[in-house]
């Protein structure tokens, strides 16, 4: 008979966005993209948006991997990141992330993180879905995002929609994140997001709220320095700051409430 080993997790959430975090060294690659969809499972394993794994870093506080439900990694995770920072137990903290070195200042359970400068940012691109034209906007802010602005947000089929521009081959071979965004007014927007690697919608994104609240920024007339607020399909309230200089965005950071649910042993 097979061996089971136990693994302790924490259980962790942000806005919505659940995670479990593990410290697993050593193991490979294909090893951790199976485990991640055996954990991340809502009805065989755990259940949550992604797996998080920790390991020292050799440049700052800890390493972080981030891997999907799907079994994929990503190169980052907003509200991942957020978790980690909380679970670092540490007012300031740095973590190593594919998409670079995360600053993090955590103040009770309220995390705010810097993310690394916004990447090929390019506005009212033309779209086809479903022999329809739709106007989008693609920013990378970790990972990519395609960002919609819509009315009726609550109305828009965000997994079938979505889904069809996750795929689309404007975004070959690596896939979008797809954000559908609704102006409140000129400092707040609502978003819902479809996330890659989940191939669902999620209740919040913490780089696709940064990745909307930056494609706003270059429409609604906001100072050289903003904060803009993003409602969730959480119910949490994102806050992300940056400094605009014409449509360049640097110094973002990503502010709001993260926690731990529970900790425990899982058997593997």
């Amino acid at each position: 008979m097979e061996e089971m080993k136990k693994v302790k997790f924490t259980k962790m959430v942000a806005s919505g966005n659940d995670f479990v975090v593990i410290r697993l060294s050593g193991y490979p690659h294909k090893r951790l993209a199976k485990f991640s969809r055996s954990i991340c499972d809502r009805k065989f394993g755990i259940g949550a948006d992604g797996l998080l794994v920790l390991a020292k870093s050799k440049a700052v506080d800890i390493k972080m991997r981030i891997f999907n439900a799907d079994g994929s990694e990503a190169e980052m995770c907003g509200n991942g990141a957020r978790c980690v920072a909380l679970y670092g137990s540490k007012k300031l903290i740095k973590i190593e992330t594919k998409a670079g070195i995360i600053a993090a200042h955590v103040n009770g359970n309220n995390v705010r993180i810097k993310l690394a400068d916004p990447k090929n940012l390019k506005t009212n691109i033309p779209l086809k879905i479903n022999g329809r034209l739709l106007r989008v906007n693609f920013v990378n802010t970790g990972v990519p995002h395609t960002i919609i602005f819509v009315e009726g947000l609550d109305k828009i089929d965000v997994v079938g929609l979505g889904r069809q521009i996750r795929y689309h081959r404007k975004f070959a071979p690596q896939g979008t994140n797809v954000d559908f965004v609704e102006v409140l007014n000129n400092n707040s927007i609502k978003i819902r997001t479809y996330e890659r690697g989940v191939e669902d919608e999620t209740l919040a994104c913490g780089t696709g709220a940064a990745a909307s609240a930056l494609a706003a920024g270059c429409q609604l007339p906001v100072a050289s320095c903003q904060r803009i607020n993003v409602h969730t399909k959480g119910g949490d309230i994102l806050k992300v700051y940056f400094a605009r200089e014409g449509n360049r965005f640097r110094n973002v950071w990503l502010e709001g409430k993260a926690k731990i649910v529970y900790k425990g042993e899982y058997y593997v």
